[in-house]
């Protein structure tokens, strides 16, 4: 499902102009970009949480020229989904 899959389903089920959902959605995802930059957590009931990582250093292989390489210590964007959220995928997978 793409973005726009997403406001087109959105503009139909509330009747809103597709003009007004897609400027909500992008203000919706400029805030969670925004605040995770910031180290600001998101947190929805229900749904899961976006969560900023911290990685640590470890050493990784370039496998053409057969070297290791340092990856330093790095902060990266991760989404958790809530149990209930956790549930419904496995429940709906195990019926297919």
């Amino acid at each position: 499902m793409t973005k726009a899959d997403i406001v087109s389903k959105i503009s139909n089920s509330t009747g809103t102009e597709k003009l007004v959902v897609q400027s909500i959605i992008e203000a919706f995802m400029e805030s969670i970009k925004s605040s995770m930059i910031k180290d600001k957590n998101i947190y929805f009931r229900g749904f899961g949480s976006f969560v900023v990582k911290k990685r640590a250093k470890k050493i990784g292989r370039n496998i053409s020229k057969k070297t290791s390489v340092i990856i330093p210590e790095h902060f990266v964007p991760t989404f958790k989904p809530a149990k209930e959220f956790k549930i419904g995928i496995k429940s709906n997978k195990t019926k297919k």
